[in-house]
C-alpha cells in the first residue's frame, strides 16, 4: 500500500464541519498529487455514491468511497477530526475519516489492498493507534501497515489480506469453544454459518461486513466463513461448507450472485450495514431460525440471478414497518411498470391508427384483415388490453414476492386476479398483496416436522395461502375495497376547475421530488392506475398528461441550464446536460440525478417549482395522454398537444433560471471554491492565488 497514501494524503487536524466539506478537503489533496484529474466531476461520483448508502459506521469511522473515471490510480485520503463529522453513523458524528478512491477499472490487486484497509477499521487497537497519531507520516505508515497496531500478529495481517473465506474459517474453527475443526464432529461441533457480503462500489463496506461477522462469530463460538462479493471479483464457497452449514447470512445491497446456493437453509437477509453494526445479532437471529426449523425454498432450473430477490424487499432488520412497507410497494410497482409501458403504449397506438371507436372493434381472431388499417389498430388495441389485464395481478403478486420470496407469488397472483374480478382495482391489489405477503410469512413461523419440509414450499404454502387470500378477498375485505375504488374514481371524473390544476400541481411537486424515487413513483402508479382500464375517463388521462409532463422537467431544465451558463458547472456535468436533453425527451426523470445529487439544495426546489407549474398548466389546458410513458415521441397521440408542450416549456424556463440565478449566488469562500449545501461548488468562484488545486471552470 506504500503508494496509496503518504504523509501528503494525510490531515491530523481536519477542520470540516460537513461530509461533503471533508470530501473536498481530501479530494484536494489527492488532485494536488496529480491523482484525481477533474476534482468536482470526482466528488460528484463521491456525492452520488454517498446518496446510494451513508458510509459512517459505528465506532466514530466514516469511509467515503467511489470508482471513478477521473481516478488516476488507487488512492487513499485519511483525515482526523476533533468535533467530528456526521457521516450518517447512528452512534454519531466520525472523526476518523477516509476518502478511498479507485479507477474505473481498477486492478484486483488494488482493490484487494483496500480491502484489507476496510477489514482492519474492524480492529479497535488500529483505529486507536490512528487516534493518537502524532504525526502525518506516522499515521500513513501504521495505515500502510509499516508499523503495526498494538495487538497485531503477522498471522492477523495475513489473515486480513485473505478473501477465500477458508482463512477465516480456520481461524473460526481453532477459536471456537469445543471445535475439533473437522466436519464429523460430534455433539461439540460449533455452529456453523456461511455469509455473502456485499455493497454498491464493493471495496469497505462489503470487507467490512465481513470482518465484522467473522470477529463475532468467534466470540460466539461459531464458524462463520464468508464469501465477499467485491471489487476485486470473489471466491464461491465450497460447495461442502455450504453443505455443512448451518445457516446463512445474506448482507448486500446489491443482489447476491448464485443465491440458489443457498437454499432449503435457515437464512437472514439484510443489508451489508447490519452486518457491520450488529453482527453478534444476527448470529442469534439465524440461530433462532435454525432451531424453529425455518428454511428458505428453492427454485427449480433458476439461472444464477434468477433466483435474487429484490434486494430492498425486506430492508434491514432495524429498519420502520414504515419503511419496509414502502420497499414492499415499491417491489410490486417495479415490476408492474413494464406491463403499463407496453400495453399503454399499444392502446394509443391502436386509437391513432384506428380512432377512438377501435374500442368496439370484434375480436382479431374472428375478423382480421392482412391490408386493412382498422384490423391492425384493432390488433395492437387488444395486444395492449391482454397486457393491461396483467397490471393488478403481477402488482399484487410482486408485493407479496417483496415480503416472502417466491412462496408469495401464488397468493399474490391469485388475490391481485380476484381485485380484478370483483372490480377493486388497484386498491384491491395492493391489498391482495399485502395480505398474501403476510399470510406466507404466518406459515413460515409454523414449527414444521422435518419430514414435511419438502413439500412445504410446492404444495403446502401454495395451497393453504391461496385458499387464505381468496377467502378474504372474495367474502370479506373485496367488497368494501371495491366501493372505495368505485368512489375514487367517480371524484377523479367530478374533478374540474381549481380542484384540477391544484392536483397537477401536487402531481407535479410529487413527480419532481425524488427523481424517479419512491415518491415520484406514487404519483406516477396513481396516474398509469387511472388509464389501465379499456375506457378511461377524461380526467385520468388529463393526470397522466400532467404527471409525464412534469417529470420532463427536471432533465430538460438541467440540460437547458448547462447549455446557456456553462459555466456554472463543472466537465461533467456540462456532459451529462448532453445525455439529459435525451433522457427528459424520453420522460426519464432520473437524467436529473446526477446534478441533484451534487446540488441537492438548489436543483430539487428548482425542479419541484418547474414540475408545479407544467402539472398545473397541463390540467388548466386540458391536455389528455392515453400512453403512460414516451414523452416527446407520443405528441401525437396527445389531446391539445400544442399547449401541452408550452407547459412543458414553461416549467423547464422557470426551472432554468431558478437553478441559474440560485448557483450565482454562491459566494466564493477565501482560500478556496466556494461551497454550497449539498456539496456543490461553484466553478466560476475565483480562486485565491494560494490555493493548492483550482477549481474546474
Amino acid at each position: 500500500m506504500s503508494d496509496m497514501i503518504t504523509a501528503d494524503l494525510v490531515d491530523l487536524d481536519l477542520s470540516a464541519d460537513t461530509k461533503e466539506a471533508a470530501a473536498r478537503a481530501l479530494a484536494e489533496r489527492m488532485a494536488a498529487l496529480g491523482r484525481v484529474t477533474d476534482l468536482e466531476g470526482f466528488l460528484a461520483d463521491v456525492a452520488a455514491r454517498e446518496a446510494q448508502l451513508p458510509t459512517g459506521l459505528d465506532g466514530g469511522i466514516g469511509i467515503p468511497h467511489c470508482r471513478s473515471e477521473h481516478v488516476t490510480e488507487p488512492t487513499l485520503a485519511f483525515g482526523r477530526s476533533t468535533a467530528g463529522v456526521d457521516f450518517g453513523a447512528a452512534d454519531g458524528p466520525a472523526d476518523l475519516i477516509f476518502l478511498i478512491a479507485a479507477p474505473a477499472g481498477a486492478d484486483d490487486a488494488h482493490l484487494t489492498i483496500l480491502s484489507s484497509l476496510a477489514r482492519q477499521l474492524m480492529n479497535a487497537e488500529f483505529t486507536a493507534a490512528l487516534r493518537s497519531a502524532g504525526d502525518a507520516a506516522g499515521a500513513a505508515a501504521l495505515i500502510r501497515g509499516e508499523e503495526p497496531a498494538p495487538g497485531d500478529t503477522p498471522e492477523s495481517t495475513t489473515e486480513d489480506t485473505a478473501d477465500t473465506g477458508a482463512v477465516s474459517a480456520a481461524a473460526s474453527a481453532e477459536t471456537a469453544p469445543g471445535s475439533t475443526g473437522q466436519d464429523s464432529a460430534g455433539p461439540e461441533r460449533p455452529f456453523r454459518i456461511v455469509a455473502v457480503t456485499s455493497c454498491p462500489t464493493g471495496i469497505a463496506h462489503t470487507y467490512m461486513a465481513a470482518e465484522s461477522l467473522e470477529n463475532a462469530g468467534r466470540e460466539a463460538g461459531v464458524e462463520v466463513v464468508v464469501e465477499t462479493q467485491g471489487s476485486a471479483g470473489f471466491t464461491r464457497l465450497d460447495p461442502a461448507v455450504i453443505a455443512a452449514a448451518d445457516g446463512v447470512i445474506l448482507a448486500h445491497d446489491v443482489a447476491v450472485r448464485d443465491k440458489d446456493r443457498f437454499a432449503g437453509k435457515p437464512t437472514v437477509d439484510t443489508g451489508v450495514k447490519a452486518a457491520i453494526n450488529r453482527p453478534g445479532e444476527l448470529i442469534g437471529e439465524v440461530r433462532d431460525k435454525a432451531a424453529r426449523g425455518e428454511t428458505t425454498s428453492a427454485s427449480r432450473g433458476a439461472t444464477p440471478t434468477a433466483g435474487a430477490t429484490p434486494v430492498e424487499r425486506g430492508g434491514e432488520s432495524g429498519e420502520g414497518y414504515g419503511t419496509k412497507l414502502r420497499k414492499w410497494l415499491m417491489s410490486g410497482v417495479s415490476y408492474m411498470v413494464p406491463f403499463v409501458a407496453a400495453g399503454g403504449l399499444l392502446i394509443a397506438l391502436g386509437f391513432a391508427i384506428g380512432g377512438y371507436e377501435i374500442n368496439k372493434a370484434p375480436s382479431v381472431t374472428d375478423h382480421f384483415g392482412w391490408t386493412q388499417a382498422d384490423s391492425w389498430a384493432a390488433l395492437l388495441f387488444q395486444i395492449g388490453g391482454v397486457a393491461f389485464a396483467f397490471l393488478v395481478p403481477v402488482l399484487a403478486g410482486y408485493i407479496a414476492y417483496g415480503m416472502a420470496d417466491r412462496p408469495g407469488l401464488v397468493p399474490g397472483f391469485v388475490g391481485g386476479s380476484i381485485a380484478l374480478t370483483i372490480d377493486a382495482g388497484f386498491l384491491g391489489g395492493l391489498a391482495a398483496g399485502l395480505i398474501s405477503g403476510a399470510v406466507v410469512l404466518a406459515i413460515q413461523r409454523v414449527p414444521i416436522p422435518k419430514a414435511l419440509r419438502g413439500i412445504m414450499p410446492v404444495v403446502v404454502i401454495p395451497l393453504v395461502s391461496a385458499a387464505v387470500v381468496g377467502f378474504l378477498m372474495f367474502v370479506v375485505i373485496g367488497k368494501p375495497i371495491a366501493s372505495a375504488q368505485e368512489g375514487m374514481t367517480d371524484w377523479l371524473n367530478g374533478l374540474s376547475g381549481a380542484n384540477a390544476v391544484l392536483l397537477g400541481a401536487l402531481l407535479g411537486l410529487m413527480m419532481c421530488f425524488d427523481l424517479g424515487g419512491p415518491v415520484n413513483k406514487v404519483a406516477y402508479t396513481f396516474a398509469t392506475a387511472g388509464i389501465a382500464v379499456a375506457s378511461p375517463s377524461d380526467s385520468a388521462m388529463k393526470i397522466m398528461a400532467a404527471v409525464m409532463a412534469a417529470g420532463m422537467v427536471p432533465p430538460l431544465a438541467m440540460a437547458l441550464a448547462t447549455t446557456v451558463r456553462g459555466r456554472l458547472f463543472n466537465a461533467a456535468e456540462r456532459e451529462n446536460g448532453k445525455a439529459a436533453w435525451v433522457l427528459g425527451a424520453s420522460f426519464i426523470s432520473e437524467g436529473a440525478i446526477p446534478f441533484a445529487a451534487a446540488d441537492p439544495l438548489r436543483v430539487i426546489p428548482s425542479s419541484m417549482v418547474g414540475g408545479a407549474l407544467t402539472g398545473a398548466l397541463s390540467m388548466a389546458f386540458g391536455a389528455t395522454l392515453r400512453a403512460p410513458h414516451g414523452g416527446v415521441f407520443v405528441v401525437p397521440l396527445i389531446g391539445n398537444p400544442l399547449l401541452y408542450l408550452v407547459a412543458i416549456a414553461a416549467g423547464v424556463c422557470v426551472t432554468t433560471a431558478l437553478v441559474i440565478v440560485l448557483k450565482g449566488l454562491r459566494k466564493p469562500v477565501t482560500g478556496t471554491a466556494a461551497q454550497g449545501p449539498g456539496g456543490g461548488a461553484d466553478p466560476s468562484a475565483p480562486t485565491t492565488p494560494g490555493a493548492q488545486q483550482p477549481v474546474a471552470a
